[in-house]
């Protein structure tokens, strides 16, 4: 059944809607997969928090072309066929799906036709692997924090221990209390004579 002009014209809104909202969309072709696999597609993707949108081609296009045709531009080839758009707060997490659901389907569907990701596009199947380990802007935030803390504590820990105690030099305040585990005990020789037999 044809869709009317009306019709038509809600569902680009809607995928403006979405274009507008994620910063993250992945384009999927889904055309080999029956009901049954594209169900369970949908129900990893509801359980990750991704939206999964089936839509018509020119719709998507007309979609993209309103809100911004130079932004999306590198996106419109890849519409052709049975498009799934997958939309997601995280940059990867629509490629560990496709990745997941084609490792229990022993298959190389769904394709991945290209993602967008924060301004960037990827396009091609032979992105995907690449995608499953792309870090998020909070996970590299993180892992510099993680970086610039470390030496950071070791400095105030060593500061605080020289102002506790009264001025002791922070290499000293940063030095093991207890003794090296390699010290000889204060029982044992110390000479290097063997042991006796």
């Amino acid at each position: 059944m044809a869709m009317t002009t009306e019709q038509k014209g809600e569902v680009i809104e809607v995928l403006k809607g979405k274009f507008s909202q994620y910063n993250n969309f992945y384009i999927t072709n889904t055309e080999s997969l029956t009901v049954e696999q594209v169900n369970k597609l949908r129900r990893l993707c509801f359980e990750k928090n991704v939206e999964m949108t089936v839509a018509k081609n020119t719709l998507i296009r007309k979609a993209m072309e309103q809100l911004d045709a130079e932004r999306y531009n590198g996106s419109f080839d890849s519409l052709h066929g049975v498009t799934a758009l997958m939309f997601s707060e995280s940059a990867k997490e629509p490629a560990l799906i496709i990745s997941s659901f084609r490792k229990d389907a022993k298959s190389d569907k769904p394709v991945l036709k290209a993602a967008f990701i924060n301004g960037d596009m990827f396009v091609g199947d032979n992105q995907l692997a690449a995608l499953t380990k792309i870090k998020s802007k909070n996970e590299l935030i993180g892992e510099v924090i993680g970086l610039l803390q470390s030496p950071a504590k070791r400095v105030i820990a060593a500061l605080l221990h020289h102002h506790e105690n009264g001025g002791t030099t922070a290499a000293e305040a940063s030095a093991p209390e207890a003794p090296a585990p390699d010290a000889p005990a204060e029982d044992a020789p110390a000479t290097d004579a063997p042991a006796a037999e």
